[in-house]
């Protein structure tokens, strides 16, 4: 299984793929100072939850009745045999000697050094095999790199420049762009195979533009509704923080109210009013397609965005690591 990571400056966002389907997917409040321990501990709690495991298993091989005294295995404690998958390496070690407890052999005790136990390893059961990232928090990187490499034993695909992502980026520097918004626009061409205006809904709202030929041609960034809300707390001394949410009217009768039908329908008049600019600017039509935490809320009133979807990242991700390993080795 394939586990993709987007890491963002409020929330990391984890989707767990088998093929092309989604199993599953969950999301960490963003911490910059957090060590690759804290974020396994998490991820793998979080798998548990959802009663899938955690390391890579396969299915146990007949193994031939060894001789009293002798080992069946002859790979030495602690080491783990791999095999190539993609860009990354799984560790199959784990799954056997969990088969093997349940053929009747005995299998090595849980505090075995350097010996992670799978969570839920049961014979046949796959874990995660191949992982992909991006993040637009780089000090978060290492952690996660590290992560990979230490408890799952893997190589994850990261997204940045020199990635395949089969799509031609018409900015004036194609360094620039930030790899979420590459990562939509590739996630969005595939699923329309027409020109799309992806508007993802994050700490910062981001518009990206993708041409009938699948090329990504621009976009533009406006600060998130998140931020408004905060800055019109911090500046103004006798308003509140308020949840954001649809008021009932947009003529409020109370504080609150009255902050979330201007922090609300504002932005949504923010959207429709960017959305219907660059739509006058090119000469052919843009689905719009929303994703992002609050894109649910802010959507149903925009009379501009046609479709959303909040895991539109993660697709990405799962469609750009399937590109590379079909490409094979640079």
């Amino acid at each position: 299984m394939l586990l993709a990571v987007d890491i963002g400056n409020t929330n990391i966002v984890f989707g767990l793929f088998e093929g092309a389907r989604l199993l599953t997917h969950f999301r960490l409040e963003t911490r910059k100072a957090r060590t690759e321990d804290e974020y396994a501990a998490l991820l793998s709690s979080l798998l548990q939850l959802h009663g899938l495991p955690f390391r890579a298993t396969t299915a146990p091989e007949p193994e031939a009745e060894a001789a009293p005294g002798s080992r069946a295995d002859s790979t030495p404690s602690g080491e783990h045999s791999t095999e190539e998958g993609g860009r990354g390496r799984r560790a199959a070690s784990g799954g056997e000697r969990a088969g093997r407890a349940e053929a009747g052999g005995s299998s090595p005790p849980a505090s075995e050094p350097g010996h992670l136990q799978p969570l839920s390893a049961q014979a046949g059961e796959r874990g995660i095999s191949a992982g992909i990232l991006a993040t637009v928090v780089p000090p978060v990187l290492a952690a996660f790199q590290r992560l990979f490499q230490r408890y799952l034993h893997l190589e994850p695909v990261i997204v940045g420049p020199g990635t395949r992502t089969g799509m031609p980026i018409l900015y004036d520097n194609p360094r620039e762009v930030g790899a979420d918004r590459i990562i939509n626009a590739v996630a969005a061409y595939e699923r329309y195979r027409s020109g799309c205006l992806v508007v993802d809904f994050g700490t910062a709202t981001t518009f990206d533009v993708v041409t009938p030929k699948g090329e990504y041609l621009g976009g533009a960034i406006a600060p998130g509704i998140g931020i408004s809300a905060d800055a019109l707390f911090h500046a103004a001394a006798k308003l509140p923080r308020v949840e954001l949410a649809r008021p009932r009217s947009v003529i409020g009768k109370n504080t609150v109210s009255s902050m979330q039908s201007g922090l609300v329908y504002g932005y949504v008049g923010l959207v429709d009013g960017i959305v219907e600019r660059m739509r006058a600017e090119v000469d052919f039509p843009l689905r719009v397609v929303a994703t992002g935490g609050l894109a649910g809320l802010l959507a149903r009133d925009s009379r501009t965005i046609e479709d959303c979807d909040e895991m539109l990242t993660l697709t990405g991700l799962r469609i750009i690591y399937d590109r590379e390993q079909r490409r094979g080795p640079r």
